[in-house]
């Protein structure tokens, strides 16, 4: 074995490692300006509207149609019923004069005579009828007969001869019933055919016709 020298080994400082800060300020540089194109193209192309309110949208919903309609209807206060209170009428004064209706003016004697006068003037004329026929005829003809005693009855006659009136109205009348009662039997009677007609007369003297 050689005894050789080795050389003499010795650390010599490194060389500083380059930088990379200007290629992570690049990159960061070129990513900015892609950002920047891409918002400006986005700008452009995208169309633009009126921006909406906040909390308004474009259609209404249902819910915010309906809820007016459910408010209200919750809302609406029931409107009381009243019923109405009976009334009462005030009890007669018992010392209040009592008033009668009035009474009907009494007519005159000309006017009755007037509303009398075409009824009293038939009977006479059925009278002789009846005295001259028989049968239905004779029937029919005291049916209209009655009727006309029944206007004359119901005639409101002047108090002066009111009851004069009324005692010659039914014994006209009484005459006119026994009269049919004899003309259904066959001829009408001629003692009951004369008193009725001067019933009929006593009538028309009493109102001086």
């Amino acid at each position: 074995m050689t005894d050789e020298q080795q050389p003499d080994v010795r650390w010599a400082p490194m060389e500083p490692a380059p930088s990379n800060r200007g290629r992570i300020a690049l990159i960061v540089g070129l990513v900015v300006a892609v950002l920047v194109v891409v918002g400006v193209l986005l700008f452009f192309l995208l169309p633009r509207g009126e921006a909406p309110t906040p909390g308004a949208s474009g259609s209404p919903s249902p819910s915010a149609s309906a809820s007016p309609t459910a408010s209200a209807s919750a809302t609406a206060t029931p409107v009381p019923t009243t019923e109405p209170e009976p009334t009462t009428t005030p009890d007669p004064d018992p010392t209040a004069p009592v008033t009668q209706p009035p009474t009907a003016p009494d007519p005159s004697l000309g006017s009755f005579r007037d509303s009398v006068r075409t009824w009293l003037d038939d009977s006479l004329t059925g009278l002789d009828i009846v005295g001259e026929t028989s049968g239905q005829e004779s029937l029919s003809v005291l049916n209209t007969l009655q009727a006309d005693a029944q206007r004359l009855a119901e005639s409101a006659a002047p108090g002066s001869i009111a009851t004069e009136w009324s005692d010659g109205v039914a014994a006209y009348q009484q005459a006119l019933t026994d009269l049919r009662s004899s003309a259904s039997a066959g001829t009408p009677s001629s003692d009951v055919l004369t008193r009725a007609r001067q019933a009929v007369e006593d009538l028309r003297t009493l109102v001086e016709l």
